[in-house]
């Protein structure tokens, strides 16, 4: 009893709905606790409520006393809301000492009155438009908030009664007459009033308006119909004002709007005024008006832009003449030519063709002309008779009259033409004559024909000769020259221009004097008048402009190198001709190409024809000639006839053979045989080499170098892995083997390459090439090269007979089967039978590394003049010889036998 607690807590309290903002709830008190602690600030308070609420706060009475109440931020409706609130109110004071207890609110039931919804409940204003037949206006509503099932019947009434309006008890508002604007009321103010089934009521504000409706036309107020006005009136100013006025002026329709409704483009009406005014010049002499000047128009008038009541009203203009165009002309300026010989009293011009007054009533469009006037011309021309606007020539147009040519045949006149009526409008006319001269001297060439002489060598645009025509008329007109005929040659139209205005002839290519020496020409020369023609020779100057041509233009030529000096080389000749020199004018040399002055032409000067001449012997044993094929470049010069004095001066062309000359070494020693019967195929080559064509041997040279070196680096790398990864060891067989022997021949290239010494020192090496013992036996593929074997030779070891290339050394058997010496092998068991020669293409297997080593004792002993030996010490049989050895591809492996 001594701590802190809530008094008359807990507790029931009721509130009635709608309850405004304040109304006590509940007042409760707090008991404090022995030490009089006081309850903190905002305490007591409502922590919780169920449901949950913010209808209700505690306002502090004393230190003790307290008060629930409401707060208005929600509104308490028995029929929507909850019935029953549980507040949970918490105390606390200085000491913490705390106190929790609920109280029960339930709200209770109030009978309300019927309510307005929406702005209806504000009042409301109708609307109705005037004219509208008696009947249905509005449907009042209101609701009770007591009857949420909307079973009970609510009553509606009007308050303030009214001859225009009455209401059903279900609260439809209905007209009772036919409402207009302008004889009645524009608004009429009403009160309703709606019941509950308790007595309970509610009012409200209805403002009834009648809406005013455009159904009066307007009428014109303005009685004229016709206007009369001048022509030419300027744009804007004002013809006539169109006035009406509507009955039906109150409400919507205050104002009127004007339009014209016939097409026209002279008025245009002030929409809101009625003002018409002028839109476009008026022009009474133009178009329709000239014929008929009168205007009609018809104006509307509209008391709405679109709809509403309208009004039409006919009103015309008579459009009146004025002076206003001067008299004019369809040109003011007048060129007239006219013979220099025309005759006196000649009419030159009528003015009245070209003039007129475009004003429609006299006397505004008459006009008439003034006396001409000018220097020099009152004495030439006149106006006949006067003011009539006819000119005629009373005096003399002689061209060539030195008066006229003083006034440079030229004269000008001015006149003009005017009104007769005010404001005597004016213009000026100006008329100019020129004198027309007549052809009366012909077009002539200062020279009845042209000789002219130019050199064959002489290049385009170059100058030929001038012609020159001359007309005695005046004014003198330009002279156009042209080439009527002649100046073809065979391969164009005309080697000849002329310049049209100069008259000079100039070259448009060379000419040939061998081809025509000369050209006629005709020249044709023309002015605007008239046009002549004269006849020109050019004669072509012959100049020595043409090669020596010689047939044949190239040849070859193959000759024994023991062939006599003086000889006709295959009686060799060389013909030559020339379009512009004699026979006797040539001159023949050879330039480049003859080494030792090996070779000459007889006659060397003198003669179209010469033959080919060996002029000195070919030493080859002292090494004074190394080369065996000539390539010669003849000269042909056409200056014999000439001396020297005149030949340094003197036009000298030259034409050029070539000749390719083969020198034939002496056949090496033959040895006679019995060839074997077989067929022998000839190949015959011809050189086709062109000079032109340098790139062709370039490109195969440097590419056959380019595939030796790859083919040399393929070669030596696999011979590089077949040595590391098969190495071969002789290992002697149980069983005793068949010898197999080879001969291998090195020919001096390879010796070369394996030695390291000079070719010339060199020669070809027979090599026994016996393997013993062997895993592996090797065939080899041999690409054998067609080769020009060109002479003989005997070998010094087997005395076989053997061909070779003069050129290349390489050389290959005769006939290894009939020439070579039959050897015999001797074996420890007897005489064995000879084995066959391996066919051509098959190489011996590799050696070993000692069988390579050894082969450079065998080189010695053969060098010595001595045979290559079989391991039985006998000499190797020259028929296992085969000249496919030097020629080898890659070994191909051959399984064992």
């Amino acid at each position: 009893g001594q701590a802190l607690h809530l008094i008359h807590l807990p507790a029931m309290s009721k509130v009635a709905e709608n309850s405004p903002p304040e109304t006590s709830v509940h007042k409760f008190s707090v008991n404090l606790s022995a030490s009089l602690s006081p309850v903190v600030p905002g305490f007591p308070l409502i922590i919780n409520s169920s449901p949950l609420t913010r209808a209700f706060r505690v306002n502090w009475l004393s230190d003790t006393d307290f008060e629930v109440v409401t707060t208005g931020m929600e509104q308490l409706d028995f029929e929507a809301g909850p019935h029953i609130f549980d507040l949970q109110i918490y105390v606390k004071d200085d000491m913490a000492v705390t106190d929790l207890q609920v109280l029960t609110v339930q709200v209770t039931n109030v009978n309300e009155p019927p309510e307005f919804q929406g702005n209806l409940a504000k009042g409301l204003d109708l609307y109705i438009v005037e004219g509208t037949k008696p009947g249905f206006v509005y449907q009042m509503e209101a609701f009770d908030p007591e009857d949420t099932s909307q079973n009970l019947p609510l009553s509606y009434l009007l308050i303030s009664p009214s001859k225009s309006f009455r209401m059903s008890a279900n609260g439809t508002l209905f007209s009772t007459t036919e409402f207009d604007f302008e004889a009645g009321h524009s608004s009429y103010h009403l009160i309703v009033e709606v019941r509950d089934s308790q007595g309970l009521r509610a009012s409200t504000e209805l403002h009834v308006n009648i809406v005013n409706i455009n159904d009066e036309i307007p009428r014109f107020t303005s009685l004229t119909h016709t206007y009369t006005i001048p022509e030419e009136l300027s744009p804007g100013i004002i013809v006539a004002h169109i006035t009406a006025e509507d009955p039906d002026d109150k409400g919507f329709t205050h104002f009127l709007l004007y339009s014209i409704t016939t097409v026209n483009s002279y008025f245009m009406i002030n929409q809101l005024t009625g003002t018409i005014q002028v839109a476009r010049r008026i022009d009474r002499d133009a178009g329709e008006l000239r014929q008929n000047p009168i205007i009609s128009l018809e104006v509307l008038v509209k008391d709405r832009p679109f709809g509403g009541q309208e009004n039409r009203k006919q009103i015309t203009f008579i459009v009146e003449d004025i002076n206003d165009n001067p008299s004019t002309c369809t040109k003011f300026t007048f060129s007239i030519m006219v013979p220099e010989r025309a005759a006196r009293g000649t009419l030159l011009l009528d003015l009245n063709k070209f003039c007129f007054d475009d004003d429609s009533k006299a006397p505004n469009n008459r006009f008439n002309f003034t006396t001409p006037s000018g220097v020099g011309s009152s004495s030439r021309f006149s106006q006949d008779p006067a003011g009539s606007g006819k000119i005629v020539l009373i005096g003399d147009l002689d061209y060539e009259n030195p008066s006229n040519l003083a006034a440079g045949n030229k004269y000008t006149m001015i006149i003009q033409v005017q009104d007769v009526a005010a404001p005597y409008y004016k213009n000026n006319i100006y008329i100019y004559i020129l004198t027309s001269p007549e052809n009366e001297f012909p077009l002539v060439f200062d020279s009845p024909s042209y000789v002219f002489a130019v050199s064959e060598l002489s290049p385009p645009r170059t100058r030929v000769g001038r012609v020159q025509a001359t007309d005695k008329d005046f004014p003198q007109s330009r002279i156009t020259y042209s080439i009527s005929a002649g100046g073809a040659s065979q391969q164009y139209p005309n080697i000849f221009w002329i310049n049209p205005q100069t008259g000079e002839l100039q070259l448009v290519t060379k000419a040939d004097y061998e081809t025509i020496p000369v050209y006629i020409l005709r020249i044709q020369a023309t002015n605007s008048e008239d046009s002549s023609s004269v006849t020109v020779t050019v004669n072509i100057v012959e100049e020595n402009d043409e090669k020596p041509i010689c047939t044949p233009n190239s040849h070859f030529l193959a000759i024994p190198v023991d062939l006599k000096v003086g000889t006709n080389i295959h009686n060799f000749k060389l013909t030559c001709t020339d379009l512009d020199s004699s026979p006797r004018s040539f001159r023949y040399s050879i330039g480049t190409g003859n080494i030792n002055s090996h070779f000459t032409f007889s006659p060397n000067a003198g003669s179209n024809v010469t033959s080919l001449i060996l002029a000195t012997r070919f030493d080859y044993a002292s090494g004074l000639d190394e080369i065996w094929n000539y390539k010669l470049l003849v000269y042909i010069t056409d200056d014999n006839l000439l001396s020297g004095r005149k030949r340094a001066g003197a036009l000298v062309e030259t034409g050029t053979v070539s000749l390719s000359i083969s020198v034939i070494p002496h056949p090496t020693t033959i040895i006679p045989t019995t060839p074997k019967p077989r067929i022998t195929y000839q190949i015959l080559r011809k050189n086709v080499y062109s000079p032109s064509a340098w790139y062709v041997p370039f490109v195969i040279t440097l590419g056959s170098m380019l595939l030796l070196g790859l083919l040399v680096s393929t070669i030596v790398l696999l011979a590089k892995a077949i040595h590391r990864h098969c190495p071969c060891k002789t290992v002697k067989h149980k069983k005793p083997l068949s010898t197999l022997k080879y001969l291998v021949v090195l020919e001096p290239p390879i010796l070369e390459f394996l030695t390291g010494k000079k070719k010339g020192s060199l020669t070809s090496v027979l090599f026994p090439a016996e393997m013993k013992n062997t895993k592996r036996e090797v065939m080899v593929e041999t690409i054998q090269m067609n080769t020009v074997f060109d002479g003989e030779a005997t070998d010094p070891v087997t005395g076989a007979i053997y061909e070779f290339n003069s050129e290349t050394g390489t050389r290959k058997w005769k006939d290894s089967l009939t020439q070579m010496p039959k050897w015999k092998e001797s074996s420890p068991q007897g005489a064995a039978p000879r084995r066959p020669v391996p066919r051509e293409g098959i190489r011996p297997p590799r050696s070993t590394d000692k069988e390579r080593d050894g082969l450079s004792s065998k080189v010695q002993a053969e060098d010595a003049g001595l045979g290559p030996r079989s391991q039985d010490s006998m000499p190797s049989t020259p028929k296992n010889r085969n000249p496919g050895f030097t020629r080898g591809a890659s070994p191909k492996r051959h399984p064992e036998k």
